[in-house]
């Protein structure tokens, strides 16, 4: 406002600086406005952090809520003759593994040429092979693109059943193509290779070279198996085996306790820290004098309520609370886990605790009533939705209400300076005929004094 600088000039006083105290006073209107527009930000906050709490909370539930979890197994393997991966619903046990013999890839060379950029024959030519399965393959060369390299790119450039690559033997001739199949076992070998047009009698393969495909060869328990690839599914149900290497080895798949104890945990620990989010929001520090964001906010109470019902949910079965298997509520609101309770759940009672959690055909487990207390807080109707939009709503009209209230303190300061800008003008106006009129008396006075 360029015009308030001028503010004083006419009159000598300190217009300026007054407008300005005035407007501070006005503006002092939007302080209550500005408190309350803050504390609706922090609640709106407060509740996007018991939402992802909550959500949290829900996750860890549903994991006990799933029949795998309290499957999950561990597998261990005696020697390197092979890796094992087992899947969560494998049937524990152990078995012995006699890798015979590996599975092994098709392959087979050309004879050797002097040049591998040179071309071959002329005009266009073509590679055909079959594979054992049936699969055929026919590439094509164009005419000056029959070289030893030309090939090896057009056939890994056409498909991925075999695969192409020169290898130099430093003999005279010394470049050969290589055809390899892409994967191990007899149904992947390469049955029919033939090269036409310009290639017919220019390029042959070399018996010599040729390596046979071979299964692999091995006995679980006992029992022979073969197999067209090294890596092994379902000999052992639910089992994935690695052969890395002719040999014995054991593997043994056992119950993996220390996931199903963790999915307990952290089922636990994101509830503590769901109250201890509850806790902190909701207290009011005596010292400090400082409340929290949420201190007598109904909807957390409701939510407060909802989780001790929650807690107090029974499921008709051998275990039929938390505190069965070793689950506590402690006195501050958080639970509290006995290890060994759930320890000898976990080693003794599985299927009960499986079924505690996740139900069956005819049970309703916790981990379903949990979940349907925690859908319905997190619902886009329910209480902390709710209370989001109640707040953001609110918040708007405290926007709107800052907003007019910010323009009312602009036309008022407007009016001010308009004001103090008359009384300047008017006041400098006075001074103006002042100084007149002193001139014309002293100019009076001084006629008179020389008559």
């Amino acid at each position: 406002m360029a015009s308030i600088a001028a503010l004083g000039i006419g009159s000598g006083l300190d217009l300026n600086g007054l407008l300005n105290q005035l407007e501070a006073a006005e503006r002092q209107r939007l302080q209550p406005i500005s408190l309350q527009q803050k504390s609706f930000e922090a609640r709106i906050s407060a509740y996007g952090k018991l939402q992802s709490a909550l959500t949290k909370f829900q996750d860890a539930n549903s994991a006990l809520n799933l029949t795998p979890t309290f499957k999950a197994t561990k597998s261990t393997v005696s020697s390197d003759v092979l890796s094992v991966a087992a899947a969560n619903n494998t049937p524990t046990g152990t078995f012995d593994v006699n890798v015979t013999s590996l599975a092994r890839s098709y392959s087979i060379a050309t004879q050797g040429v002097a040049d591998s950029a040179a071309q071959i024959g002329t005009g266009a030519g073509n590679v055909s092979f079959t594979l054992a399965n049936g699969t055929s393959h026919s590439i094509d060369l164009a005419d000056g693109a029959t070289s030893l390299e030309d090939m090896r790119a057009a056939i890994n450039n056409a498909q991925t059943d075999v695969q192409a690559s020169i290898v130099n033997d430093g003999s005279g001739t010394p470049y050969r193509l290589v055809l390899t199949s892409s994967n191990p076992g007899t149904e992947s070998a390469i049955s029919n290779l033939t090269f036409g047009g310009a290639l017919a009698g220019n390029v042959s393969t070399d018996g010599a070279t040729e390596m046979a495909a071979s299964n692999a060869q091995m006995t679980v328990n006992g029992i022979a198996i073969t197999s067209q690839s090294n890596v092994v599914e379902d000999a052992i149900q639910g089992v994935t085996l690695s052969l890395a290497q002719q040999g014995q080895a054991q593997v043994n798949i056992t119950r993996d306790s220390e996931s199903i104890t963790k999915q307990v945990t952290d089922f636990v620990d994101s509830f503590n820290e769901l109250q201890q989010l509850i806790t902190d929001m909701t207290k009011y520090d005596t010292g400090s004098q400082v409340a929290g964001q949420l201190l007598g906010d109904s909807g957390v109470r409701t939510i407060e309520s909802r989780l001790r019902s929650l807690l107090s949910e029974t499921v008709n079965s051998q275990f039929t609370k938390l505190g069965d298997i070793g689950i506590s509520r402690e006195l501050g609101g958080k639970l509290k886990i006995d290890e060994n309770a759930l320890a000898s759940a976990i080693e003794n009672d599985l299927p009960m605790l499986q079924e505690f959690f996740a139900g069956s055909d005819a049970i309703e487990g916790f981990a379903d009533k949990t979940k349907a207390t925690l859908g319905n807080l997190l619902a886009d109707e329910g209480p902390i939705n709710s209370r989001i939009k109640g707040f953001e709503s609110t918040l708007e009209r405290l926007d709107d209400r800052y907003l007019r209230e910010e323009q009312r303190i602009a036309s008022t300061v407007e009016i001010y300076r308009k004001q103090f800008a008359q009384m300047d003008s008017m006041i400098a106006s006075m001074n103006s005929t002042s100084a007149y009129l002193q001139q014309q008396f002293a100019s009076l006075n001084a006629q008179l004094g020389q008559g």
